[in-house]
């Protein structure tokens, strides 16, 4: 199972390193026990991430992009002998990927897990990027 240091998540959750701090000394989010600098289970982190998503009021747009990038955590694998769906939480934004059930086990996907959503035209490409 992944785990992510406090500032990773902060960093995924679009909020400070002193919130998420508060959240596990609060106990919204729990705190892995263990040697070294606190982390957090990325299924945790990515229940969490559903929980405290809102869309920003972004007014209307000027420019647009045919390609974007999108940072975020699964959610969801809901995978069957052929295709699999795969939800990710990008920051106040639920991308959806249908891919086959092959390249979500080959991917590692699972709820927690760190991935990019590639999102050109009608097409979502979802990546794992190298741990840090």
């Amino acid at each position: 199972m992944p785990r992510y240091r406090i500032a990773h998540a902060a960093a995924l959750l679009g909020v400070s390193d002193d919130t998420v701090r508060r959240w596990v000394e609060s106990g919204r989010l729990r705190a892995v026990e263990g040697p070294g600098p606190v982390q957090v289970e990325g299924r945790d982190l990515a229940a969490l991430a559903q929980q405290v998503a809102t869309a920003p009021e972004l007014g209307s747009p000027v420019a647009a992009s045919a390609r974007n990038r999108l940072t975020g955590l699964v959610t969801r694998v809901v995978k069957d002998t052929v295709m699999a769906q795969v939800d990710l939480q990008c920051g106040p934004f639920r991308v959806v990927s249908l891919m086959s059930a092959e390249a979500a086990t080959e991917l590692g996907l699972e709820p927690g897990v760190l991935a990019v959503a590639s999102v050109k035209s009608t097409h979502v490409v979802v990546e794992v990027p190298e741990r840090p």
